[in-house]
């Protein structure tokens, strides 16, 4: 699986082209699906920010505004209730899975009870596109700043798909506790590295090689 993880979906030219060259082939070739599932669990978010989401009424995190070729929703909750031959085989014919925003650990939870996540290691092919909490559930550790919906086993474990963490949404005018002094004092409590990304980077993930992709400002936290 490739990765795209970003702060706030596709910002900037930059990170624009970054999916297309994951993809191998332009945006209005590609088929979606959208998962809108972290965003139930945030109490800031819920129903009304799942729907900009999948309608791409959200323009400050564009991600299924893009112009795909097809796109549909995988919601997490529902897939449990499911036999998995009338998703399993959707999912791996997709070109890019996009993720949103919301609830890391809720995210989590649900990838991991619906199946997903073990699907995950045989799709070589797929592109994960995530935004804020649909890139922290790829991480090992995302820390306790971020835990707000608790899984019944405690903690902050995530996927651990990547090797590093991830503080995003740095110096946003609206998030005045995520600023870059708080994302370094947040990486005291990671054990691995960390970055610290804003709204217009990315971090491209390509068989391990790590790459970020940005026209803004980003910080690597305890390098190796």
């Amino acid at each position: 699986m490739r990765l795209l993880l970003t702060s706030a979906g596709i910002k900037n030219p930059s990170i624009h082209d970054a999916l297309a060259g994951l993809l191998g082939k332009p945006i209005a070739e590609s088929t979606a699906l959208c998962i809108p599932t972290a965003t139930y669990g945030h109490p800031m978010a819920g129903p009304e920010a799942a729907w900009r989401f999948i309608s791409g009424q959200e323009p400050r995190c564009p991600m299924c505004e893009l112009g795909w070729k097809s796109l549909g929703v995988l919601e997490l909750t529902a897939l449990p209730s499911l036999d998995e031959e009338q998703w399993v085989p959707l999912v791996r014919e997709t070109d890019v899975l996009l993720v949103n925003g919301g609830d890391p650990l809720y995210l989590c939870y649900w990838m991991r009870e619906s199946g997903l996540a073990d699907l995950l290691p045989a799709l070589h092919e797929t592109v994960w596109v995530g935004l804020s909490a649909g890139s922290i559930v790829m991480t090992p550790k995302i820390g306790d700043d971020f835990v707000r919906w608790t899984p019944p086993s405690g903690g902050d474990d995530a996927l651990g798909i990547v090797d590093f963490s991830i503080f995003p949404h740095v110096d946003h005018e609206e998030m005045p506790d995520n600023s870059m002094a708080n994302a370094e004092r947040w990486a005291t409590g990671i054990p691995g590295p960390a970055y610290a990304i804003d709204d217009e980077t990315a971090i491209k993930v390509t068989d391990g090689t790590v790459e970020i992709v940005s026209e803004g400002n980003w910080k690597l936290f305890n390098p190796r």
